[in-house]
């Protein structure tokens, strides 16, 4: 990789000694891996310390057919630093049976819906997150539709949710 331009990738390589392999350049982005046992403290130190006060989103993405993929769920954070304007990409993975992360709602109360979306379709679980629910889906829905082994037709789910039918104009 070239040499490093980005003061949040000059304050992680100095806060946690990242090197150039945990940082890439896709268009106009920065994206900086992390693993997933360090993301909090990796996010904590960039609001604090880099000035990333926005947290923009929060997604999953499964990679479970992807090829070369050694992890099965990536997790991505959306930071802007909204004084200069700059963003920045935190991208961490997790792994079945169960996908864990530290809740980001003590940094930026706007994960609670964030996180609460991206365990209601992928059943990653934040732990630390305040009300840990569905927001998408019926309490009763069991699985998690954007996993990428969840059947296209469903597995029978709607047998208990009511019919609608329209009238013919």
């Amino acid at each position: 990789m070239t040499e490093i331009q980005h003061s949040a990738v000059l304050l992680l390589s100095e806060q946690f000694g990242f090197d150039a392999s945990a940082w890439s350049r896709n268009r106009d982005n920065v994206r900086v891996r992390v693993d997933s046992e360090r993301v909090f403290e990796v996010l904590k130190c960039l609001k604090t310390l880099g000035g990333f006060d926005m947290l923009v989103d929060i997604t999953g993405v499964d990679e479970l057919e992807y090829p070369n993929a050694t992890d099965r769920f990536r997790v991505v954070y959306c930071l802007l630093n909204t004084s200069t304007g700059e963003r920045l990409i935190v991208l961490t993975y997790v792994n079945d049976p169960q996908p864990t992360l530290p809740s980001a709602y003590p940094l930026w109360k706007g994960a609670d819906w964030m996180e609460r979306e991206v365990f209601d379709m992928f059943g990653i679980t934040f732990t630390g997150h305040p009300d840990l629910r569905r927001i998408l889906m019926p309490e009763e829905f069991t699985e998690y539709p954007l996993r990428k082994d969840y059947p296209l037709r469903g597995r029978g789910e709607r047998h208990n949710f009511p019919v609608i039918t329209r009238a013919e104009s």
